[in-house]
């Protein structure tokens, strides 16, 4: 089995698991408890969170924790439009933003909101003054991913935070789901930030929202006050600390990790380059951690099940979205609807070998040729 999708979900960290185990046996009490047990769990929550902040050079009451990033991405948008929504209703992301950006962005249209999508260039940036021209007085939201999802592209979220300090009714969220652990990250001009571990061998089922002190939010959960007033429900005191302990690895590995990942990504997009009917959609400013190609004539969805009939795992998008049809963030990059049908989403990790990379090559260039035989290609 290779498995190659690991930008949908990796594997945990024995670390991880170790420490979720630990505290998920020992800390059992609800930490909003009032008695020792559950101060005892609070403890261990309030101990993560500092480490947490410490890491990211933010203050512990600017983390939020939820079920996942989909949750963050809800409260972020929902919340932000709702509570800011008597100083504007015009709201801008990006056309490379994860399904719960857009899902929750068009809900906000039904509710009377005006939703505008900021394009990409042909390297598949934002256009800065584009983004400053559509800017308004009404303008109270901009959400732009730090990294997306299929093609990895990196957006210079450092300069979009600095150009929207100067509104201040304008607030920015970054979903840095597929960035947190991989690269560095200044935090210093966002208010609002998304990631989830599961992204970076932690365990699901937990995301963090950062949420910087200037700005304030509707909350989507209501019930009372429970690890912070924006977000209800019984904190998991062990899914925290593990995602502390996950979040601390993948920091202090990051650059021995990116470089196993870059010489694996570089080895792998020259033997696919070799093919005719193979276009890298990737740009230069993609990040190595993801591969994505198309395949002239041939659907995504019939290369990705026969990869898998030799058990080789890849996606034909970003895991949200519906199986059938064409991807939108490459279809947003490139224009061209054949190319966004067709393509291919390989991620990597440090654990992936030269080993498996070759495997697959092997395996693609049978799947490429039997194409070719057909008339496919």
């Amino acid at each position: 089995m290779i498995y190659l999708d690991y930008a949908a979900a990796t594997p945990v960290d024995k670390e991880v698991l170790s420490r979720y185990i630990e505290v998920t046996n020992k800390y059992f009490a609800n930490p909003n408890s009032s008695h020792q047990l559950g101060q005892e769990a609070n403890n261990i929550i309030q101990e993560a969170t500092k480490k947490i902040a410490s890491s990211l050079k933010i203050d512990p009451d600017e983390i939020i924790y939820t079920s996942g990033a989909s949750e963050s991405n809800n409260l972020a948008i929902k919340g932000t439009a709702e509570r800011y929504k008597n100083f504007g209703r015009h709201i801008l992301i990006s056309s490379l933003e994860h399904n719960s950006i857009v899902s929750s962005a068009t809900r906000l249209q039904e509710q009377g909101f005006e939703v505008e999508l900021l394009p990409i260039n042909q390297e598949g940036l934002i256009d800065l003054n584009i983004l400053k021209n559509k800017i308004r007085e009404d303008t109270i939201l901009v959400s732009i991913c730090t990294v997306d999802s299929e093609i990895g592209l990196k957006q210079p979220i450092e300069e979009i935070g600095k150009i929207l300090k100067n509104y201040p009714n304008c607030h920015f969220h970054t979903d840095a789901t597929q960035a947190m652990g991989k690269i560095p990250l200044d935090l210093q001009n966002i208010d609002l930030l998304t990631f989830a571990p599961h992204k970076f061998y932690g365990l699901t089922g937990i995301g963090v929202l950062i949420k910087k002190k200037n700005t304030s939010l509707r909350p989507q959960i209501d019930g009372g006050k429970s690890s912070t007033v924006y977000r209800s429900g019984t904190p998991e005191t062990a899914n925290i600390a593990a995602l502390e302990t996950a979040l601390s690895i993948s920091l202090a590995t990051r650059q021995e990790r990116y470089k196993i990942v870059e010489e694996l990504y570089n080895s792998l997009k020259e033997k696919l380059l070799t093919y005719p009917k193979v276009t890298i959609n990737n740009t230069k400013n993609s990040i190595p951690y993801t591969l994505n190609f198309s395949i002239k004539g041939v659907k995504a969805i019939e290369v990705q099940q026969q990869l898998e009939k030799n058990k080789i795992y890849v996606s034909t998008k970003t895991s949200c979205c519906p199986i059938a049809t064409p991807s939108k963030l490459v279809y947003a990059l490139t224009k061209d609807k054949n190319k966004a049908s067709s393509s291919i989403r390989v991620s990597l990790s440090h654990l992936t070998t030269k080993k498996e990379i070759e495997i697959f090559i092997s395996i693609f260039d049978k799947i490429y040729k039997e194409n070719e035989e057909n008339g496919k290609i």
